[in-house]
């Protein structure tokens, strides 16, 4: 899969940072390898590689964004991609979209009545930035920098 260069915000040997192509939510990342294969089947060298560089997206993106929460997560597994990982930005008005959306509200009507401060389940939270943010053709309006500047902001951070 080719990456445009303008959302490519660093690469190591092994390893290409970038923004998250179909998605609008500013500051979704992909850290993936460069070769096809499971971790197992990386060299050891990528293989060192990857906890320093997931540390390093973990410091830079809440430094620099400041998100409530920051998932990271693997979820493909179809033979012959690379391996990857996604870096999803919670940002507190992500949230409150989640919990004003009455579709997504009903996932969670059976776990307590409404209270002051519900918890969102980091599942829930995750499949409503992938319907919302990269699936629904009408995108969420974003708070704060958009997914140009975020690129921008994270490419100097991963310079210094």
């Amino acid at each position: 899969m080719h990456i445009p260069e303008h959302l490519i915000i660093f690469e190591t040997g092994h390893w290409v940072l970038n923004h998250h192509m179909a998605s609008a939510l500013p500051g979704y990342l992909m850290l993936g390898a460069k070769t096809a294969g499971a971790l197992g089947d990386l060299p050891e060298i990528a293989q060192a590689e990857l906890g320093v560089l997931l540390a390093k997206v973990q410091r830079i993106m809440q430094s620099e964004l400041q998100p409530e929460q920051l998932y990271i997560s693997r979820y493909g597994h179809e033979a012959g991609w690379p391996i990857h990982f996604h870096c999803i930005p919670v940002y507190a008005w992500v949230e409150e979209l989640f919990w004003k959306d009455e579709r997504y509200r009903a996932l969670r009507a059976f776990d307590y009545p409404p209270a002051a401060s519900p918890k969102t389940d980091g599942a829930e939270l995750t499949l409503f930035i992938w319907r919302e943010f990269g699936e629904n053709p009408t995108k969420p309006p974003v708070v704060g920098p958009g997914r140009e500047q975020v690129v921008a902001i994270l490419r100097r951070a991963f310079e210094e």
